[in-house]
């Protein structure tokens, strides 16, 4: 992971993040996804499952700088300039530890401590949290989990959802991550599971199959399966596994590319910049959809990375820091669509956020997109994570920096409101995306055509 506030990442530090999943903005009703995942278009499966688990292992963080210190003074640990200001403070803790009668925890008086410092600042996007909410808290943001990396269906024989598994309602294999441990193993699309560490899978829900499969980094586990017929036996080390967030996929008979970002997790800018080159220079499509409806955000220097294949150079966004100081974020060179006879339209909502935000307003001052949709969510600053000394003690987020779009537009709590704005209505039936109809109308005036996506579970 790395730190987009500075122009050179540094994988020793914690990330520097725009949003995470605890603060993502309201989920907006948004039209069925008019597309399946790249890497096999237009899989359909219901009842999604990922084969990962919750929880972050081995993330390089920062070491905080703020400690209670050692008893020196009145105030013990405290700058000199703020002595008097921290005396009640130490008055008070000195007087609980000291005179309460009852029992305590010290780490919880230190706990609640700190979380009402960060409580009075008054910032949605600051926080304390424990050293598990922590974890658990940046894991979302990142979009590394532990597990095989697969996505798996319940299904007939006419591809529809069904439960339990029987002789009629098969495991499917529906998509194999990139860059994960069931693909280095050799787990294919279209695989039918038949059993886990030798136990028949008949019988099981699909949670239950998720909750076998699933488990921490480094341990094994073996799966029975079907493939063309034949028996296969596969066993899987668990490891750390990158979630997919890019989709994409051609529509409108084939003349339109589309993608999809649902967050922008630590390797989205190399999956986006694959699936658009795959759409543009080997299936030459010059006009383009980019999706970035109910995307609450994540890491700035990837929506850094997205923004530069389309902007060939200049600011991509304006960092300023609490010293009002602005840090300009140039677009990185070598982008693959920066050629202005590659159209593109850009689909926003109330659910587009933060590091979404930063790729919609320099698409939007730099000319190079239409947006289409309603105005997005409005979160124009930069937090920074950070592990407190000794881990165990919890961590917090601090909106440490404004990002400005290129042309210098703080859209913090104002949102940034699109060329085209068409609400979708309600009582919109299924599978229509009136929003995506006028992007393809924009780009050709052709015949939509929608693949049914996948229903993540």
């Amino acid at each position: 992971m790395s730190d987009p506030s500075t122009s050179t990442p540094d994988p020793a530090l914690a990330p520097v993040v725009t949003t995470d999943s605890a603060d993502a903005p309201p989920a907006t009703a948004a039209p069925s996804a008019p597309a399946a995942p790249r890497r096999g278009r237009s899989r359909v499966a219901l009842y999604l499952a990922i084969f990962i688990v919750a929880s972050l292992s081995g993330a390089a963080l920062f070491v905080s700088g703020y400690t209670l210190g050692v008893q020196q003074s009145i105030t013990p640990g405290t700058a000199a300039e703020n002595q008097q200001l921290f005396e009640p403070f130490w008055e008070a803790w000195n007087k609980v530890t000291t005179q309460y009668v009852g029992t305590y925890d010290k780490e919880k008086l230190v706990e609640g401590s700190i979380k009402g410092m960060f409580d009075a600042i008054g910032d949605p996007f600051s926080s304390y949290m424990t050293s598990d909410e922590y974890k658990a808290s940046l894991a979302g943001v990142s979009g590394e989990f532990e597990g095989i990396g697969a996505e798996m269906a319940a299904q007939d024989s006419t591809g529809a959802a069904c439960t339990p598994v029987s002789a009629t309602c098969q495991v499917v294999v529906v998509h194999v991550l990139r860059r994960s441990p069931a693909l280095t193993a050799g787990l294919q699309d279209g695989d039918i599971l038949l059993s886990i560490d030798s136990a028949s899978v008949v019988g099981m829900t699909l949670d239950d199959v998720v909750a076998k499969v699933r488990g921490p980094k480094g341990v094994p586990v073996t799966l029975g399966l079907q493939r063309a017929g034949q028996p296969v036996t596969m066993t899987i080390v668990r490891d750390v596994v990158q979630s997919e967030d890019v989709t994409s996929d051609v529509i409108a008979d084939g003349s339109i590319g589309y993608l999809k970002i649902s967050s922008f997790g630590a390797s989205v800018a190399s999956d986006f910049a694959d699936d658009l080159k795959d759409l543009v220079v080997t299936e030459g499509l010059h006009e383009l959809v980019l999706d970035l409806r109910d995307d609450p955000g994540g890491f700035v220097d990837q929506a850094l990375g997205v923004a530069s294949e389309f902007i060939a150079s200049g600011p991509v966004y304006w960092e300023e820091n609490a010293a009002g100081q602005l840090l300009e974020h140039d677009s990185t060179p070598g982008g693959i669509a920066t050629d202005p006879s590659i159209k593109l339209v850009l689909l926003v909502n109330a659910g587009s956020a933060s590091a979404s935000e930063i790729v919609a307003g320099a698409l939007h001052d730099t000319g190079r997109a239409t947006l289409v949709g309603v105005k997005t969510y409005g979160k124009g600053t930069i937090q920074q994570w950070q592990l407190l000394n000794g881990g165990d003690a919890g961590g917090f987020r601090l909106s440490i920096a404004k990002w400005l779009t290129p042309k210098q537009t703080w859209i913090h709590g104002v949102g940034i409101t699109p060329d085209v704005v068409l609400p979708v209505p309600d009582g919109t039936p299924a599978g229509q995306d009136p929003q995506l109809d006028k992007a393809i109308q924009i780009l050709s005036g052709g015949t939509v055509i929608i693949p049914q996506g996948l229903k993540a579970a």
